[in-house]
């Protein structure tokens, strides 16, 4: 899903937020003080998503894994941001924000699906604040239009590895956990942009 800004000149407490936001027939993040409304994304967009979660939940069935996609809520404390990732892994037990039962807080891989509008915020701020979470090791970005799928490994506490992946018998192999999906998996039924030469 795509935040966009919302013009309002009103900040709001983390509780009025959630108080909002179970309320409301819309998702919205919440970046310090900020409501922000999330709109629809598009028929890439969704085909990416559901064949990232689907082939991971299958995937990791029977294991110390939960897979979770667009409608699950992530707190990060340290940036006071709300925000619904794409596709999120959560390795043993779910954490939840303290005295909530709807809000996460310990991936271990979050994967984002670029727009056009997202793509600076996803792979700037939003990766900063996702780094703030302790237990995360992988942050992957997909692009929409083309193939070309960014990884972030994480190394050490403030060391990163980047690989990009741009060719569809590529595999796209995470560290958290063994596994792997080849580019044209990813990007099944997609209408990806004609390149011109």
């Amino acid at each position: 899903m795509v935040a966009q800004p919302q013009v309002s000149s009103r900040t709001y407490t983390p509780e009025e937020y959630l108080e909002l936001e179970i309320a409301s027939e819309e998702r919205h993040e919440y970046i310090g003080g900020e409501i922000i409304p999330m709109t629809g994304g598009t028929p890439n967009h969704n085909q990416i998503l559901l064949n990232l979660a689907g082939s991971l939940n299958f995937a990791l069935k029977r294991q110390p894994y939960r897979v979770f996609a667009a409608d699950q809520r992530l707190w990060i404390p340290a940036q006071g941001i709300y925000t619904y990732p794409d596709v999120m892994v959560v390795q043993g037990e779910l954490a939840y924000q303290e005295g909530r039962q709807d809000t996460l807080t310990n991936p271990v891989v979050i994967i984002e699906v670029l727009s056009k509008s997202t793509r600076g915020y996803d792979q700037t701020e939003k990766f900063v604040a996702y780094q703030t979470i302790p237990t995360i090791q992988e942050y992957v970005l997909v692009d929409q239009y083309i193939y070309r799928v960014e990884q972030y490994t994480k190394q050490s506490e403030k060391t990163w590895m980047f690989r990009v992946y741009d060719r569809p018998d590529e595999q796209l192999e995470f560290a958290a956990f063994p596994w792997a999906i080849a580019l044209e998996d990813i990007y099944d039924k997609v209408e990806l942009e004609a390149v011109s030469e």
